[in-house]
């Protein structure tokens, strides 16, 4: 594939966004055994991911894009003053507080980092639809994915995404989007503020009922344009590349949109703490490499890229290396981990195929 025009984001307030010293996920308590250490979600993933792509030299090859705070009213398009105003509110506290569901710590100031992250993903979704780049990736923090439109969840402050697409449509009423997430986590957030809505298809690979427990299943269909795959846990590239072949590439051309959005998490890799799925770098470049494809095909190559899960320091920078790669046409460095490729887990095992199945029987058809 022909080299492409890459629009990247990444500001370092990203990495100042600041979840505590929990122990993992939840608050230390010495009376429980809890000991004080950091929150599963911090800044190094992030950080090091950025610190890779410069290392490489990939850098060099990327159109660096400038992130700014969204507006209050764009944050309205999707969440209600009142939300706002408590985050807030929140944010201004000495210590800070949680989004809403006693799980998503944030420190002062994390209102503002937040409000960042969306702009950035709308500076992004803005610069492809100029067509002053052909695709890109947002390296954003927090996280959005989980955000509904009345709370905080699961480390997410507010939808990225969401906002972003939704101040898309303002200015293009008619268009079409498609939203993939790969994180390993259901995207519950995306699905709540698109549900009902025709024209933005969403899809979403996970491990079946690992985050939230009460989401992400294949009944949760909407208006038929809602896919849900849950996957059983240990699914590889096997497995994924099976039902991106199967349900997410004939929906994209059933839907043909005009832009492809994606919630890109590397908790589902191999050597993420918080998933039990066994994807590789490479696995991400191909499902990328379906996504271009597709994009080649019907949405004039536009992609948007925004960062959500991976809690892996050390793997998932080769991830997001291997992603924006792809992105570009451009290669600096293979994956140091190519062992993991040899996994016998990385096969297509027939309970995961007759769960991609189900997912793409029951979906397709609704299109």
């Amino acid at each position: 594939m022909s080299q492409l025009r890459t629009g990247y984001i990444y500001h370092e307030l990203f990495g100042w966004h600041d979840t505590g010293t929990q122990a993992g996920m939840f608050p230390t308590d010495p009376s429980r055994g809890l000991q004080p250490f950091v929150n599963y979600e911090n800044a190094e993933t992030k950080r090091r991911i950025h610190e890779l792509i410069v290392v490489s030299g990939l850098i060099d090859d990327l159109t660096r894009l400038t992130p700014r705070q969204a507006t209050n009213d764009e944050l309205l398009l999707v969440h209600p003053q009142e939300y706002l105003t408590n985050l807030k509110k929140i944010s201004d506290q000495p210590l800070g507080g949680d989004a809403g569901d006693g799980e998503t710590p944030f420190a002062k100031g994390g209102f503002e980092i937040a409000t960042l992250a969306v702009g950035a993903v709308i500076e992004l979704t803005r610069a492809v639809l100029a067509g002053e780049v052909d695709n890109g990736y947002a390296l954003v923090r927090p996280p959005g994915h989980h955000a509904v439109k009345t709370g905080g969840m699961g480390y997410c402050l507010l939808s990225n995404i969401g906002v972003a697409l939704m101040t898309t449509k303002q200015s293009n009423p008619d268009i079409r989007i498609a939203v993939v997430d790969w994180d390993v986590h259901h995207g519950n957030g995306t699905q709540d503020i698109f549900y009902d809505d025709p024209n933005v298809l969403t899809i979403s690979l996970h491990q079946d009922r690992l985050y939230p427990r009460n989401s992400g299943m294949r009944t949760e269909s909407g208006i038929g344009t809602n896919i849900n795959i849950p996957l059983p846990a240990g699914t590889g590239n096997g497995g994924y590349l099976y039902a991106f072949e199967e349900v997410v590439r004939p929906a994209l051309k059933k839907f043909k949109p005009d832009l492809i959005a994606v919630a890109s998490g590397f908790d589902s890799s191999v050597y993420d703490p918080l998933g039990r799925m066994m994807v590789t770098a490479s696995g991400y470049a191909k499902m990328t490499k379906v996504l271009m494809e597709c994009a080649a095909e019907f949405s004039k190559n536009r992609i948007v890229i925004s960062h959500e899960g991976g809690y892996n320091a050390v793997y998932s920078p080769f991830c997001g290396l291997a992603v924006l790669q792809e992105l570009s046409g451009t290669y600096k460095l293979d994956d140091p981990f190519i062992h993991t490729e040899t996994y016998p887990g990385q096969a297509l095992f027939d309970h995961q195929k007759s769960e991609i199945d189900l997912a793409a029987h029951h979906s397709l058809p609704l299109l």
